[in-house]
């Protein structure tokens, strides 16, 4: 889906320089964060979790096209959060409305890794797609 909201300000990022992985649980999914391959889809920030995820065929719900306007794309960083870019008002208002929030908890659509260190990420029961489409 893709797109941008005009309704909130832009994030500040840092895109790696060097690969890195992300561990994406409870699938026990590795995937390789290649720098020079991003941007993978059109799906949140470039970089951003849920971009990555969806590059590597990992679904996470979206409902607003990962442009911060809801919260069905929330994620747990389990390690690796002091590498992600901080988040945003509109990232932690919509965090507000997230079902089990934590300290760590992230919007898939706005946090973008550095690259700095690996990363482990959780995405909750709630907000996996479990229904297999054909590409």
């Amino acid at each position: 889906m893709g797109g941008s909201n005009p309704f909130i300000s832009s994030a500040t990022t840092k895109l790696p320089s060097r690969p890195y992985t992300i561990t994406f649980l409870p699938m026990n999914v590795q995937v390789e964060v290649d720098p020079a391959k991003l941007p993978y889809t059109r799906d949140g920030l470039p970089g951003s979790l849920l971009e990555i995820a969806l590059g590597h065929d990992l679904e996470i719900d979206h409902a607003c096209g990962g442009v911060c306007a809801c919260s069905t794309c929330h994620v747990i960083v389990r390690e690796g959060v002091e590498t992600c870019n901080e988040a945003s008002d509109d990232e932690e208002d919509q965090l507000d409305l997230a079902p089990g929030i934590t300290p760590n908890s992230r919007l898939a659509c706005q946090c973008v890794p550095d690259g700095t260190r690996n990363l482990v990420v959780e995405i909750p029961a709630w907000n996996r797609n479990h229904v297999s489409e054909e590409h």
